[in-house]
């Protein structure tokens, strides 16, 4: 197992396969951003294949595929059935915006993808509109609902909740879920970058009560997935609402994630800068051995929590360079 210097066992890891995204999220990436990585410095499949076959040995249970928007990088389902087939590997999921899904849904789900996190911030086309710098919401929805035909389950909607922007959507958007069938999870903007720090930032906790009194919900104790999120559910168990709240109640003594970006750069906190660049050393002839030593190594460089709230102007990168 790979365990770090706080006793917490590192058994999922969010893999970003392309910085590029169609949509220019306000909280995520700047209008007119350009600098992305160059194709030659993304980590090929056999690449990805060998990091993660390695870190499945190391008692990695769970891979999420992210991007920028992952189903932008091209035969991204041939990717996925070779890490769904590596020995160790129990779950492999997916985070998209939605808008290519429509296209790819049974592909993926053939190849071995089994859970979709789609991100969607409101149900009203305008304000999807304002946030991501396009006019997606039929897209995304029409996305949406192909996963749902293809047999994904479950399918979460991760609802970035701004203050003044979306907050009044959130009602909707629970009802909207509770319909579908849909998990719903409310996320707190994180500082990260200008784009991040520009964000309309809502406290989530007087959001959590007021659900909980207007939908009868009540905390349940198991957790749905490896992420971070705590969750309330419907008295009959049919809906269940997650908050993620890295700023008014942080849960980094429970983080058991790291992140790969498409460039090879393991980074050991999203709000941190601790990292170790994998590239060189798989393109320098690393062997297995050399491999896993360089991953334990790295993750005694994972810091013990974030500091969005002490030093918000402290992390410079942009959530795309990252990987969500």
């Amino acid at each position: 197992m790979l365990i770090d210097r706080f006793g917490r066992a590192i058994e999922y890891l969010r893999l970003s396969v392309t910085d590029r995204c169609d949509l220019r999220c306000n909280y995520c990436l700047p209008k007119g951003f350009k600098h992305f990585e160059e194709p030659d410095n993304w980590l090929t499949f056999d690449e990805i294949e060998r990091v993660v076959a390695v870190f499945a040995r190391l008692g990695t249970r769970r891979v999420r595929l992210t991007g920028g928007e992952p189903l932008l990088r091209r035969n991204l389902p041939q990717l996925a059935a070779r890490l769904s087939a590596l020995p160790g590997l129990e779950d492999l999921s997916l985070t998209t915006n939605g808008t290519q899904l429509s296209r790819h849904a049974a592909a993926l789900h053939a190849a071995g993808v089994r859970r979709i996190n789609l991100s969607l911030d409101s149900l009203r086309r305008d304000c999807v509109a304002e946030i991501t710098g396009s006019d997606s919401l039929p897209k995304v929805l029409e996305g949406l609902m192909a996963a749902k035909e293809a047999g994904f389950a479950p399918i979460k909607i991760n609802m970035v909740a701004m203050q003044g922007v979306n907050e009044q959507d959130i009602e909707a958007m629970t009802a909207f879920c509770i319909e579908n069938g849909f998990i719903l999870r409310l996320i707190e903007a994180m500082p990260m970058g200008d784009t991040g720090r520009s964000a309309h930032y809502l406290d989530l906790q007087p959001v959590m009560r007021r659900l909980c009194q207007q939908f009868d919900l009540v905390e349940q104790a198991k957790s749905l997935g490896g992420g971070p999120a705590r969750y309330w559910s419907s008295r009959d168990g049919s809906f269940s609402l997650g908050m993620i709240t890295p700023i008014s109640q942080h849960f980094c003594a429970t983080c058991n994630r790291v992140r790969l970006s498409v460039d090879g750069t393991l980074y050991m906190c999203l709000g941190q800068e601790e990292k170790m660049e994998l590239r060189p050393l798989l393109r320098a002839g690393i062997d297995d051995a050399g491999l896993e030593a360089a991953l334990r190594e790295a993750i005694e460089l994972k810091p013990e929590r974030h500091e969005f709230r002490e030093q918000p102007q402290k992390l410079v990168r942009f959530m795309s360079m990252t990987g969500g």
